[in-house]
């Protein structure tokens, strides 16, 4: 076996182990966020006065955030970015399979069929569309040594790269602080455009990182702390920005299209600064973007149609009850029929006392004037 053959099973290798660690990271962090809000639910549907972080449950969600963030982490520096990046879509998978699963709804066949065949179609379109990437994703794998990183950045692709990617962000970012457009897709690329330089500093980090472990050091170079202290600033303001989206507009929404977005940005980046695509040919090109674009519509269906909980839009009326206002909300019921339970945008009765139910007329009372003639029909109204 020459040494290209041996090189290749190596990189066969890495992939295999960075996608392994890239899919276990992801459903450890899907499980460990649904831990924890099952911590809060269920200690919002007490009486018991603790905060969520006086739970062994949120702890543990906690810590299982931190394993699979370190999965994550671990991951770029074996598998390439083009691999890893759109791998985020089994968060999604995973998330909406658990929040189907404890949704515990009932309803006919022909029901379920109706309100959930299209999320089961992305379900489909995510497996399908992973392995396709994946199978077909780039082969290439570089020891990420600090010189190499150094020849990454002084090339003219990666500066050129770089500069449009500043521009953009500096007309974005005005657009959005002194225009005040906050329109989701101004957010959303301004994530995604620090999104790239997240991958491309995670990968440089962990690769030193993991080359420091093997016995060459790689940490004393300036280059190792200017990666990691760009990596920590665009995951603040990412996080930032990202939160500011999901405030403005609708999560869901918001988590498909930064998927799209980042991965799209996160791809391009790893193909320009580390040259992933360099030796690939156009049919692995093409079925790779096949599969990322079963991954787009999976992630786009499973978002759109998932269900959405119902608010409570509460309004009081001079309706009078033993002297309390009577509150009344479209018909909509005020508390769970059951016992036990607690669901977000419900009103949680903490006070002991049972809900008040509500009238089977929703309809205002006939308010009626006292005037100098008394209105016909009504009898019983005497003039003054």
């Amino acid at each position: 076996m020459d040494d290209s053959q041996a090189q290749q099973g190596v990189s066969y290798t890495d992939n295999l182990i960075g996608t392994l660690l890239a899919i276990s990271g992801n459903l450890l962090v899907s499980i460990s966020l649904s831990i924890q809000k099952y911590s809060h639910v269920k200690l919002a549907g007490t009486k018991e006065q603790r905060t969520f972080y006086q739970t062994k449950t949120w702890w543990s969600g906690f810590v299982f955030i931190c394993i699979g963030e370190g999965a994550n982490f671990v991951s770029y520096a074996f598998a390439p970015i083009a691999v890893v990046a759109p791998l985020n879509a089994v968060s999604v998978l995973t998330s909406s399979i658990l929040g189907f699963l404890f949704l515990r709804e009932k309803s006919k066949a022909k029901d379920f069929a109706k309100n959930h065949g299209l999320t089961f179609l992305g379900y489909v379109l995510i497996i399908g569309g992973t392995y396709l990437f994946v199978s077909f994703g780039p082969n290439s794998h570089e020891k990420l040594q600090a010189v190499n990183i150094v020849r990454h950045i002084v090339g003219w692709p990666v500066l050129l790269y770089l500069l449009l990617e500043i521009i953009t962000f500096c007309l974005l970012l005005y657009f959005y602080k002194q225009r005040s457009a906050n329109y989701l897709v101004i957010i959303l690329l301004l994530v995604a455009l620090l999104g790239s330089v997240t991958v491309i500093t995670v990968k440089a980090v962990s690769g030193m990182l993991l080359l420091t472990l093997e016995g060459s050091m790689q940490l004393d170079y300036p280059i190792f702390t200017v990666m990691f202290v760009c990596m920590v600033a665009s995951v603040v303001f990412q996080a930032r920005f990202l939160s500011q989206a999901c405030n403005l507009h609708d999560p869901s929404l918001a988590a498909c299209i930064n998927y799209i977005f980042s991965t799209c940005l996160a791809v391009v980046a790893g193909a320009v600064f580390y040259l992933e695509f360099l030796n690939e040919d156009v049919l692995h090109i093409c079925m790779f973007v096949l599969g990322s674009a079963l991954c787009f519509l999976g992630v786009f269906l499973v978002t759109k149609y998932r269900k959405k909980p119902k608010i409570f839009e509460p309004y009081v009326t001079m309706d009078m009850a033993k002297g309390v206002p009577t509150i009344h909300d479209n018909g909509l019921v005020v508390q769970p029929d059951f016992n036990g339970s607690f669901s977000y945008g419900s009103l949680v009765n903490n006070d002991g006392v049972a809900p008040a139910s509500l009238p089977v007329n929703l309809e205002h009372p006939v308010v009626t004037v006292r005037g100098t003639d008394a209105p016909h029909g009504h009898p019983d109204l005497k003039e003054d």
